[in-house]
């Protein structure tokens, strides 16, 4: 706001001196409007080229009062605008430099390839519990990412040095959702040679393109188009169940102190070879423990009480948000 109201100030002030001597030149020295603007001009910026007439003692007088005003007014012109130049050069030089130290500590975070209408929704969830590293070529994306606080890398996600750059090697997942499955299958093909165990989650636009997207090496495919049919059609069909579940993930306006979460269990935790009734979830923490992942990738589905939990394991409950953060610290918990 600063740097606009100078280059305002400047702007106005150069024309005032402008217009200034041409009316002063055409009132005493009997000129032409562009007689007058040239001695002006040429007045101020020194340039001393030959004079429309002989000046007589009023014009004399005129020419000195341009001169110590316009060269004045002129140099402090010139002056501003190399500052705010070289300013907003250095501003630039220390913002991009405080980006890329911010992207050099991240680590265990998600890159997001794209900021369109899908990738803004991707970040703004993801940022509510872990801050995600967004990918834009976009120049007019970069400037919202920018303003919105983002950590960001400008540059296309489907070249390997941008990934790098993005800390790809120290990333715990990637989001591609570009504009066209073809960028969308060379950003995974690129990510999965970059970092074998990466978790990737690609978005398919075609139904055709989630095949294509698994074998280039996308740990899931997303197609947006199917979930939103599916969604239309529960919302008619099972329209209770679909505003719970809203509801729990916080779709809808409205907020309840209920959530789905997934809590891993640590490695010394001491409810490890305990059961779901012995480690007392339920009683102490008042949470519905609805699927267990086991270590190997296989899912319990509606575990019983005699349900054991070891380590490695990754609980899905549903509960409270409090006591979830509870819960998460007896799981990681040193015995």
């Amino acid at each position: 706001m600063e740097t606009k109201r100078k280059i305002i100030i400047c702007l106005v002030l150069g024309l005032f001196l402008v217009l200034s001597g041409t009316v002063g030149y055409m009132v005493l020295e009997d000129m032409t409007f562009l007689e007058g603007m040239y001695m002006t001009v040429m007045t101020m910026t020194t340039v001393g080229y030959r004079e429309i007439k002989e000046p007589g003692s009023v014009g004399m007088v005129l020419n000195m009062c341009v001169m110590l005003f316009g060269v004045g007014a002129m140099l402090y012109i010139l002056g501003t605008f190399a500052q705010v130049m070289v300013e907003g050069h250095v501003r630039t030089i220390l913002g991009r430099r405080k980006l890329v130290k911010k992207v050099e500590r991240l680590k265990d975070h998600y890159i997001v390839c794209g900021y369109g209408r899908m990738g803004s929704p991707v970040c703004h969830e993801i940022k509510n519990k872990k801050k995600p590293l967004v990918v834009e070529k976009n120049p007019d994306m970069v400037a919202k990412l920018d303003t919105e606080g983002f950590v960001y890398i400008m540059g296309d996600a489907t070249e390997e040095h941008v990934l790098l750059e993005a800390g790809i090697e120290r990333a715990k997942g990637l989001v591609t959702v570009l504009p066209t499955d073809v960028e969308n299958v060379y950003v995974t093909l690129t990510a999965r040679g970059l970092k074998p165990d990466l978790l990737i989650l690609a978005r398919a636009s075609d139904p055709g393109s989630e095949k294509k997207l698994k074998r280039a090496g996308a740990s899931r495919v997303v197609s947006p188009y199917y979930l939103s049919g599916r969604k239309m059609a529960q919302e008619i069909l099972q329209p209770t169940i679909t505003n719970f579940f809203e509801l729990v993930f916080q779709e809808r306006g409205e907020t309840i102190d209920l959530q789905m979460e997934e809590i891993k269990v640590g490695e010394n935790s001491y409810l490890i070879n305990t059961t779901l009734q012995e480690s007392r979830i339920r009683q102490d923490f008042n949470l519905i423990v609805v699927a267990i992942k086991k270590k190997d990738g296989h899912m319990l589905y509606n575990p019983t009480h005699e349900s054991k939990v070891e380590a490695g394991d990754t609980l899905i409950a549903l509960g409270p948000g409090p006591n979830m953060d509870r819960l998460a610290t007896e799981l990681d918990a040193q015995s």
